[in-house]
């Protein structure tokens, strides 16, 4: 996959690097706004940005399983939703919204607010608090190739704020240099290969049924288990589970840990189709470059 270079400026503009942060792309309209929610009554007062139109995003926990939640929206202004949310949805803890004084009109938010939304519903890597998908707005072939380019700006940033809602794992087809790797043990086999954004699992692997007692170590990998059963990620089939699309999980040891139920060291159980791990493949590869300078 190709990716463009861009620019960003992150303006935190407390001091406190957890605090309000001022997001610009200097190839992009607008900025976005983050912020925590303890200090949303100091924003709403101070901030001039909060009485634009535009998209926001909530973040937060579910208070029933501990995942990750979001809840996407637009306003104009912003600050008229974010009122009502800070009164009646708990469940958030910080906020994010984009904004362009110049640029969005209500077709264009309406637009990004429900494309954000399918995003995150076809990505299935977070809950959605939303309960309804709005149609996107009747407009122009134009605009919507417009709003479409701002949309992957808007995206590209994210990572860059923790954001991971809408990321959606690049098919390898096509991809010459992307190596197969292979997980098999416990009655089930995986294929999947190491990217710079994380550890892709493929579509149609398989997941052990019941994980072992000693996985209980690894709360964690424990917990993202249960979160891509319950966002169907993760479907089952006889006596195992299926992956259901491509998935990309943090590390190769999270990934095979969840796979073979137990506690993993990926760079070992992962291979490649000559038995290789990527333990060795890394490990070679970081000769290579010393090798040639």
């Amino acid at each position: 996959m190709a990716y463009n270079p861009f620019q960003v400026n992150i303006f935190v503009a407390t001091g406190d690097p957890e605090g309000l942060r001022l997001i610009d792309r200097s190839d992009m309209r607008g900025k976005a706004v983050m912020f925590p929610r303890a200090i949303f009554p100091d924003i709403r007062r101070n901030r001039d940005e909060i009485n634009n139109a535009g998209v926001y995003i909530l973040l937060g926990q579910s208070t029933i399983d501990e995942d990750g939640l979001i809840y996407i929206g637009q306003g104009d202004p912003v600050r008229a939703r974010l009122d009502y949310h800070h009164i009646h949805r708990d469940f958030w803890t910080h906020a994010v919204f984009f904004i362009a004084p110049d640029f969005f009109d209500p077709t264009r938010i309406e637009f990004l607010e429900a494309r954000l939304i399918t995003l995150a519903k076809e990505a299935r890597r977070v809950s959605l608090d939303n309960q309804t998908t709005p149609g996107e707005p009747a407009t122009t072939e134009a605009n919507r190739a417009i709003m479409e380019a701002y949309l992957q700006q808007m995206l590209e940033i994210m990572p860059l704020l923790g954001i991971f809602a809408f990321e959606q794992v690049v098919p390898t087809d096509g991809m010459e240099d992307v190596e197969l790797l292979f997980c098999n043990g416990n009655g089930v086999s995986a294929t999947g290969y190491d990217t710079p954004g994380g550890f892709v699992v493929r579509s149609g692997s398989f997941a052990v049924l019941q994980e072992r007692p000693a996985l209980q170590v690894l709360p964690n990998v424990r917990g993202i288990r249960e979160e891509l059963i319950e966002n169907g990620v993760l479907t089952r089939e006889e006596n195992k589970y299926v992956f259901t699309q491509d998935y990309a999980f943090t590390a190769p040891s999270t990934a095979s840990s969840l796979i073979l139920g137990r506690p993993s060291n990926g760079r070992i159980d992962w291979k490649n189709a000559n038995g290789r791990t990527l333990k060795d493949i890394q490990r070679a590869q970081a000769e290579d470059i010393n090798a040639n300078g």
